[in-house]
């Protein structure tokens, strides 16, 4: 018996060592295949949000649910609408309103199809179904706004880890589209995931209207912690060489300092602040769109705007939204109107309704592709929100030495 036995465990051993020769020659081989240089044709790069736009990501309305009406859900929605989200949460959104937001964002990836643009969509997936994590449980939300997750810093997919218990397995419906860029060539970074625990939220953030909003927002007081790092890439928006980024309900100093540290030196990341009763994702607040052009929302008017006036930047204050009060805006504000997509510097795409705006971007010489979003903004984005734009013709530069 003792003779079988040490004959078992003498072939045993033989097996694991050729099995470990076998691996290592294996990685042997991958390791040269994975030290060949990025191809030059690598399908994503972009280093600003206005150079000639070639590629892009346009998200999906299809099965978008109600988030749960947790507490990081109640700071960032406004109080009329949290009775919505108290009797719908974990439930579709009204199917006749989802359905004509598809059909106006097919319209929208058929005109930039038209407008030589290259469009890819996320997947399709069943954001009703429940989950449980060792912290938390939850339904999904949607894949609507990849400008939320995906932020493209050259040839860099950067997935943010995000801060919404309902947005925690989003990537899933990216996941396809970012291997093929992976295989092509793009640098693919997944920021650290957060466990999202109790202790992420102030669990007694005291919101109950909008005056303490802006009472809070002006303590610096935020429903996000300092418990680990949170981000959403909607918070970040790129000129070059700098980025300039907000701590809001949904990105902490966490996340950005990890950011900081991922992208340096070769990105400067900056921290702006602005007069915000409900800071959460930067581009209908501040969007810069030209080298040297940002729009500044009036309403919430940014602390450090001499940076960019003194870099001889031109700073412009969108008109008015012009969206009526009675539309449902479940997850965002009227100004959605100035979240527009920049096809280069003298081509925008804005929302049909927005008369005012189309007028103003006209006097800056700006011509505007006219599409009607409507019933998408409802669902918390304009066209910014709405695509993350992959690859533009252009180069990195700095545009504040």
């Amino acid at each position: 018996k003792l003779g079988r036995v040490f004959t078992a465990w003498v072939q045993r051993s033989f097996q694991s060592t050729q099995a470990a020769t076998a691996s290592q020659n294996t990685c042997a081989a991958d390791d040269n295949k994975a030290s060949s240089p990025v191809p030059k044709d690598c399908p994503v790069c972009s280093y600003n949000e206005w150079d000639p736009l070639e590629e892009v990501i346009v998200g999906r309305a299809e099965n978008a649910c109600v988030p749960p009406f947790s507490v990081e859900v109640k700071a960032n929605t406004y109080e009329k609408y949290w009775g919505f989200y108290q009797k719908f949460g974990g439930q579709s959104f009204p199917k006749d309103h989802l359905k004509k937001a598809i059909a106006e964002i097919e319209e929208m990836c058929n005109i930039l199809k038209k407008e030589g643009v290259i469009v890819k969509r996320p997947d399709p997936i069943d954001w009703s179904v429940k989950y449980k994590t060792p912290d938390f449980e939850s339904t999904g939300l949607y894949a609507a706004m990849p400008r939320d997750i995906l932020l493209v810093v050259g040839n860099e997919i950067i997935e943010a880890p995000m801060a919404w218990r309902a947005r925690f397995f989003e990537y899933r419906a990216y996941r396809r589209i970012i291997k093929e860029y992976f295989n092509c060539g793009a640098k693919w970074t997944t920021a650290p995931k957060p466990t999202m625990a109790d202790e992420l939220y102030d669990q007694d953030y005291p919101i109950r209207s909008v005056e303490d909003r802006h009472e809070l927002a002006a303590q610096g007081k935020f429903v996000t912690t300092e418990f680990e790092p949170c981000f959403d890439a909607a918070d970040f928006i790129r000129a070059g060489r700098d980025i300039f980024v907000q701590r809001s309900q949904v990105t902490n100093y966490m996340g950005i300092e990890w950011m900081r540290r991922h992208l340096a030196p070769d990105y400067r990341v900056h921290i702006i602040s602005f007069k915000d009763p409900n800071p959460m994702h930067i581009d209908a607040t501040f969007n810069i769109i030209g080298p040297g052009l940002v729009l500044s929302n009036p309403d919430r008017p940014c602390h450090q705007i001499e940076l960019f006036k003194k870099a001889g930047w031109t700073v412009v204050r969108p008109p008015l939204p012009l969206i009526p009060d009675d539309h449902p805006l479940w997850m965002s504000s009227k100004w959605l109107s100035m979240n527009v997509l920049m096809l280069d510097e003298k081509r925008v795409m804005v929302d049909a309704n927005e008369t005012s705006i189309q007028k103003m971007f006209e006097n800056l010489g700006i011509s505007t592709i006219k599409v009607n979003i409507r019933h998408a903004n409802s669902l918390g984005g304009g066209f910014h929100c709405w695509t993350c734009d992959v690859r533009r013709r252009g180069t990195l530069q700095s545009y504040f030495d």
